[in-house]
């Protein structure tokens, strides 16, 4: 409402006086008062308000600066300076001697003041009065009508009192001047304002999804083939995704509670009967959006960490900052091992265990059957048998080597060097040994009177060759590490039957040897004038004759009795060669006699089956894999013989014989007919025990002779069946189309997968719990709330409310460098002038004193606004607990 002032009939005197403000226009925002002389200087910061008459803050003891004798002169003592905002523009410095004039004519200079200040309202003159209750401070009160004419106001007439008033009180009431600062806006929003909707979906959204993160965290779920090179999502991709997500739930967290916080302090704020806020409550939303002030602004959490809201607030200010940390430990996806699974896989079968010809057949080689027809798959074959054989038997030595140069040798078959093995180039295969038997106790129970034999029997168990090839097939739809970019891995261990050599030596005297020597038989002259074409046309009874007994029938089981003849040797082998017996009829077992430099002579029977105690394990990764056996454990629940009860272990493999036959052409082992010397005959004629007991330093023939077999048997059991016996109609051991056969396994794989790696960060749980509870009282909190009230802690608002509220002694030194001890914790309210409809913000809970001009009664009745309903029905809740 506005005053018309009236004119003033004589125009006044313009004192030429120069004053330290001449450098300053005067704005709207400036204060005036009716009666110079009687101002008094202010003590308390300055404060300018739009719509209010406020009195700066000055220096007690400032000098004005007159004229032009000392111009670079001007006494200032600071003491007392308050800080405060001015809407004050600079204006060119004015000559020497030159006064700067206040409230003139607009017509007259560019520095008068606007009208309202120079025609006041009213003619008013105010008289001080003194506060008992404010110490230091002073009112001034409406006084009524003083004087008739308009006195203008100078700079150096205005402040001449103030700085000859050293003791002055400070301005504490206020006094609205028109226009008023009515709210524009509505102090409470419903629920259909897009505010509270844009606040309760953000709301939703982050309760939703922080309790999906909570969720995918406490489940671990494993992505398998969707996170991966040929899956519906790049591992790279996933990662992207999963940190972007996080993301936004930090961010929507962050906003809510803010917005929560706003809330529950703005309605406590205008709630008549509650405590109020304090400035270290207002902090609440800096500790969330600026953690760092935690630190900074430590005196803050001193003093309000410790109640019911700062807590929560303090917590999810940490919760916050490590939002992202936790879900990238427990919730993004990461490679890891999955636990044991237990499968039920399938591989390929092609043809029954050691079948000479489909092996001939899968033997690469640029000559064909058509160059070849005869010897082309054999030659194949007997190259890959030296190539693999050799290459096994070389890492078997070496680590003989190593064991012998640390002194680490054992005469125990269990603490010695295991077979190894090379399968498609890129895997390796350990063996066991099994079937153990102390060598002097067997070689003592079968050694005569008169001589001391030596009897070594040790079994080879090597991993079945098929698990490889099943766990690639597609049809078990297992990860492999090229589709995790090269870092996938997996365990098979597999429940089939797993092959055996098993290699019988013992040491003989020349004339035990006779009856399987030809050279020694009746009718040979103790020479075979040639031995080309061996031993067909020399003479050999035909089966089933057993041909004579020999004193080691029981020890080789020879004899009717066992249903197997002994063999017979073209010749005795010259020291250091080996000759081999392979063709006797019907035969399971091949026969090597070497002989020793000693003229000693040691006969090995091979011979291989299936056994039933152990399973195969497969590890494969980019670099390659690796197959081990795991035998005559009896905690192996995978061990064939558990899943098949009725299967008998150690059935010989006859068809094996052919394959090892093959292998010992190839490597030699039968030169010594020609006197050959072959480099590997020396070596295991070296390597014959000249004890009962086995060296701890070097391996025995025995073991020599199973090491360089191991290939045959990897060999001979891929695409085999996964059972201990062929179980199809054909009557040959071979299929022209594969079949799949189904075996029991157990799998662990490298997938990605939710959850973390390590068990210390199991505490982020605490992270993504606190998140998602403090979400879902959010959520409640605005569901049950109607709508929202102005957030009074949002900066914005909070500048605006303060600007337009009275100066409080309660802050008094607190302009410059800001709050602090007790006023951290002093109370403010955020009141209302419902005449007025204006906000404004006070300590305390008792009224301000303003003190307004009568006005002019309405002529007729307004209704009561929204807001002052609004304000009406907040200010008079009770407090929550909040």
């Amino acid at each position: 409402m506005s005053h018309i002032a009236p004119k003033s009939s004589v125009s006044p005197p313009i004192p030429h006086e120069t004053s330290n403000l001449s450098d300053y226009t005067v704005d709207s925002n400036t204060t005036f008062f009716d009666t110079p002389p009687t101002v008094p200087t202010p003590g308390s910061p300055v404060h300018h308000r739009a719509g209010y008459r406020r009195v700066a803050s000055f220096n007690d003891h400032d000098t004005a600066y007159h004229g032009p004798e000392d111009p670079g002169k001007r006494a200032a003592t600071v003491q007392g300076q308050g800080l405060g905002i001015k809407n004050l523009k600079p204006l060119p410095a004015s000559s020497p001697g030159e006064s700067i004039l206040l409230g003139s004519p607009p017509s007259n200079s560019a520095l008068l003041s606007p009208p309202f200040a120079r025609s006041p309202p009213s003619q008013t003159s105010y008289r001080q009065i003194e506060d008992p209750i404010r110490e230091g401070h002073g009112d001034w009160q409406d006084d009524g009508p003083a004087m008739e004419n308009y006195q203008p106001f100078t700079a150096d007439l205005e402040t001449e009192s103030l700085r000859k008033n050293t003791r002055a009180p400070t301005v504490q009431s206020f006094e609205p001047q028109e226009p008023w600062c009515k709210t524009k806006r509505k102090l409470h929003h419903g629920k259909g304002n897009w505010l509270a909707i844009s606040v309760l979906a953000l709301s939703v959204y982050s309760t939703l999804l922080s309790g999906l993160w909570l969720g995918v965290g406490i489940a671990k779920p494993r992505f398998g083939h969707g996170i991966s090179n040929t899956g519906s999502l790049l591992p790279a991709t996933a990662s992207l995704v999963s940190a972007a997500i996080a993301k936004t739930i930090e961010l929507s967290f962050v906003t809510v509670f803010v917005t929560f916080l706003g809330q529950v302090l703005s309605r406590r704020a205008l709630i008549k009967k509650s405590k109020g806020i304090t400035i270290a409550e207002m902090s609440f939303r800096s500790w969330i959006m600026q953690p760092g002030t935690l630190i900074t602004h430590w005196e803050t959490v001193r003093y309000a960490a410790l109640t019911f809201l700062g807590l929560i607030s303090l917590l999810c200010a940490v919760t916050a900052m490590l939002y992202t940390t936790a879900s990238d430990a427990l919730v993004a996806p990461k490679l890891q091992m999955g636990a044991l699974e237990q499968k039920t896989l399938y591989g390929k079968v092609a043809s029954d265990f050691a079948s000479n010809p489909y092996i001939k057949s899968k033997c690469k080689t640029p000559i064909s059957e058509d160059v070849d027809f005869e010897h082309s798959g054999s030659t194949c074959v007997a190259i890959e048998h030296n190539g693999l054989a050799y290459h096994n038997y070389m890492q078997y030595l070496s680590n003989w080597t190593v064991s012998r140069a640390r002194g680490i040798g054992s005469d125990q078959l269990s603490q010695r060097p295991i077979p190894l093995g090379m399968l498609y180039d890129n895997t390796t295969i350990e063996g066991s040994w099994i079937h153990m038997e102390n060598m002097t106790e067997t070689s003592q129970r079968y050694s005569p009177d008169d001589y001391q034999r030596i009897v070594m029997n040790v079994t080879m168990a090597m991993p079945h060759a098929g698990v490889s090839g099943a766990t690639r097939d597609p049809i078990n739809n297992i990860m492999q590490p090229q589709d995790l970019d090269g870092l996938g891995e997996y365990i098979v261990e597999a429940s089939v039957p797993s092959p055996v050599t098993n290699v019988l030596c013992a040491t003989m005297r020349k004339e035990e040897l006779a009856p399987m020597v030809y050279t020694d038989w009746p009718g040979s002259n103790g020479t075979a004038s040639s031995l080309t074409g061996w031993p067909v046309g020399f003479g050999i009874p035909l089966w089933p004759s057993y041909l004579n007994s020999t004193p080691v029938d029981d020890l080789f089981e020879f004899g009717e009795k066992y249903n197997r003849r002994h063999p017979v040797f073209s010749k005795y082998p010259i020291e250091y060669n080996t000759v081999l017996n392979h063709s006797g009829p019907f035969t399971d077992s091949i026969y090597i006699l070497a002989t020793a430099a000693s003229g000693d002579f040691a006969m090995c029977a091979m011979k291989a089956s299936l056994t039933t105690t152990c399973s195969t394990r497969y590890r494969a990764s980019l670099s390659g894999g690796s197959m081990t056996t795991h035998c005559e454990d009896r905690e192996n629940s995978l061990a064939y013989g558990k899943s098949y009860d009725n299967a008998t272990d150690g059935v010989i493999k006859k068809d094996w014989s052919a394959v090892a036959t093959e292998w010992a052409l190839a490597l030699s082992l039968n030169a010594g007919i020609a006197d050959g010397a072959a480099s590997n005959a020396r070596l295991l004629s070296q390597l014959i025990p000249t004890s009962q007991a086995l060296d701890p330093s070097l391996p025995s023939i025995a073991e020599a002779l199973a090491a360089l077999s191991g290939s045959t048997l990897l060999l001979s059991s891929a695409d085999t069946p996964f059972i201990h016996f062929w179980n199809y109609s054909t009557t040959v051991s071979l299929l022209e189309e594969p079949q799949y056969q189904a075996f029991r396994a157990t799998l662990r794989t490298t997938d990605y997968a939710s959850g973390g790696t390590q068990k210390w960060q199991g505490i982020f749980y605490v992270v993504l719990f606190l998140t998602f509870a403090t979400n879902v009282f959010c959520l409640i909190y605005f569901c049950v709330r109607h709508g929202l009230v102005t957030d009074f802690i949002e900066p914005q608002n909070l500048f605006t409310l303060s600007l337009n509220s009275p100066p409080s002694q309660a802050m008094d030194g607190a302009c410059g460098g800001g709050p602090e001890g007790d006023q951290l914790i002093m109370n403010w309210h955020v009141k209302m002038d419902q005449e007025r409809e204006h906000f404004y913000i006070q300590n305390g809970t008792g009224p301000p004193r303003i003190t307004r001009r009568p006005t002019r009664p309405l002529d007729f009745e307004m209704d009561t606004s929204p807001n002052v309903n609004s304000y009406t029905k907040l200010s008079s809740r009770h407090s929550s607990i909040l």
